[in-house]
């Protein structure tokens, strides 16, 4: 099986600040994050053979044109792919430049994603059961993402035997952290840390997840270049080189039989599998240096860390308790706050996730750099525990 590794680089990288940008259009953000990219690259559109631009949903004016992307950027008549694979549609986006690269086809890609996910009235509980039934996602009526997310997490709680109570806190953890890191990021959409307290009180939604336990809906852009590894440093000093970039669908089947114990997330098993052994990383938990993980919820977050190998089946909340995930812990997890502070607008996610593994790797990070990092990887989950799109994409010096 062929593979990507060390075959292409990123040069130049942008990301809005993520928010509700009520005063801005999708085109507007769509300028912002491109503009930093092309200027972090240093090179001018002229200089892209190539452009994969991912966006969720169509409701926002963005995705109405056949090419948005062409019309917003003023590309110069080279090919334009629009890309979506729900929450996975940011990576989908890069994974098409990078992939497109790797092949020998272009020198220079530029990935973008964008939601305005303010202006579709996406938020509180939407009606799943319509919403996905277009996408052939398999959804019931009074299904909410909430809903389905603390089954997984009481089902991971029994299968475990953790007193619920003791899980509860230890998902009040990962908000914590997660708001401590976003309050160092001028580009978070949620700034302003929180107590345990202050979790464990806080309004449930579906138990066991609260307020705090569920991210946030956002409005924001991301992007990035990408060029030929063995031509990367004639662009800069510091580029950062694509080890591994997997994408894994379930089919459902979850849903259809008895083997799946709906507390673990399979298809982030069998992605995260590839991704390492296209990789070359053999032990996760001592190899990978920081981690942006889908956090859409703060069970996912728990759950993802066993699903990827990093904690043991039943000791990821023991890592949690332990700081093992925190910002000054062994393998920091959401270093820029994650979906729980950053933001989440669906197609820009998993390039905002890439966002903070290049400035991390280059140490350009600020307040939140970590020490020394040298492999970072990125986790995309769309969909719900018991059918769902994955992506991990790994990247390092």
């Amino acid at each position: 099986m062929g593979s990507i590794k060390d075959k292409v680089a990123i040069i130049g990288m942008g990301c809005t600040k993520f928010g509700e940008h009520w005063d801005k259009s999708a085109e507007d953000l769509m300028v912002e994050a491109y503009k930093e990219c092309i200027d972090d690259a240093g090179i001018e559109m002229k200089d892209i053979e190539a452009v994969w631009h991912g966006v969720c949903f169509d409701e926002i004016g963005v995705g109405k044109a056949a090419t948005p992307a062409s019309t917003t950027l003023k590309t110069p008549f080279i090919p334009v792919t629009r890309v979506e694979n729900f929450c996975a549609t940011g990576t989908e986006a890069l994974r098409g430049a990078a992939y497109a690269v790797a092949a020998g086809v272009y020198d220079v890609c530029l990935a973008i994603g964008v939601e305005k996910l303010k202006d579709t009235g996406y938020g509180g509980l939407p009606d799943f059961s319509k919403l996905l039934g277009t996408r052939g996602i398999v959804a019931h009526p009074n299904m909410t993402a909430p809903g389905m997310f603390a089954c997984m997490a009481n089902a991971y709680f029994a299968k475990y035997n953790i007193d619920p109570e003791r899980g509860k806190r230890a998902l009040a953890h990962i908000s914590v952290k997660s708001h401590k890191n976003g309050a160092l990021n001028p580009k978070a959409h949620l700034r302003r840390e929180v107590t345990i307290e202050q979790v464990l009180n806080a309004p449930m939604v579906a138990y066991p997840l609260g307020l705090f336990d569920c991210c946030g809906v956002s409005d924001g852009a991301a992007a990035a270049i990408v060029v030929r590894a063995d031509k990367a440093k004639e662009y800069r000093e510091d580029p950062v080189y694509i080890k591994s970039l997997q994408i894994a669908l379930s089919s459902g089947e979850e849903l259809m039989y008895t083997q799946w114990d709906g507390a673990h997330i399979e298809t982030a098993v069998r992605a995260g599998k590839a991704a390492f052994k296209e990789a070359g990383i053999e032990n996760p938990r001592k190899e990978i240096s920081m981690m942006e993980l889908h956090d859409c919820f703060s069970i996912t977050e728990l759950v993802t860390c066993e699903d990827l190998g990093i904690s043991p089946r039943g000791k990821a909340i023991e890592d949690v308790e332990s700081g093992f995930f925190d910002l000054d812990g062994e393998i920091p997890c959401q270093p820029d706050g994650g979906l729980k502070c950053f933001g989440h607008p669906i197609g820009a996610s998993g390039l905002r996730m890439m966002y903070e593994m290049y400035k991390q790797l280059q140490g350009k990070a600020g307040k939140r750099q970590i020490d020394d990092p040298r492999i970072g990887l990125t986790h995309n989950m769309g969909g719900f525990p018991a059918m769902n799109i994955i992506s991990v994409a790994i990247v390092g010096l």
